[in-house]
């Protein structure tokens, strides 16, 4: 089912090396974040990972929709990934995820000015 954003959503998608012991980086060797935000809420609306496995991806889609980036900041989002994702690919999504939110930032405050 193909799903329909807002006009207010942006996407933004980053990735990150994935560590070589496990079975992923043997497919991948890079996972992929993306996050569809909505630019007027800071509101992430829905998230795709390049993870294997399907529950990985719910779980992970689980914890980051809702989140609010403009009330709550990206240190606070990162900490609840690794409190609550513990996969030997955290650090990598972790990395992804900072990298898609700066790029996020950065590109608010080009088209603010």
């Amino acid at each position: 089912m193909r799903k329909v954003y807002g006009d207010d959503t942006v996407y933004f998608i980053s990735y990150a090396k994935l560590p070589n012991s496990i079975a992923a980086a043997k497919l991948l060797d890079v996972v992929g974040v993306g996050l569809v935000i909505n630019k007027k809420t800071g509101i992430i609306e829905d998230i795709s990972c390049t993870l294997i496995t399907e529950e990985a991806k719910l779980f992970l889609k689980d914890v980051m929709v809702g989140y609010n980036l403009h009330e709550n900041g990206l240190d606070k989002l990162i900490d609840i990934i690794q409190n609550r994702f513990h996969g030997l690919s955290q650090k990598a999504i972790c990395v992804a995820v900072k990298a898609a939110v700066e790029r996020y930032e950065a590109w608010l405050k080009e088209t603010s000015i």
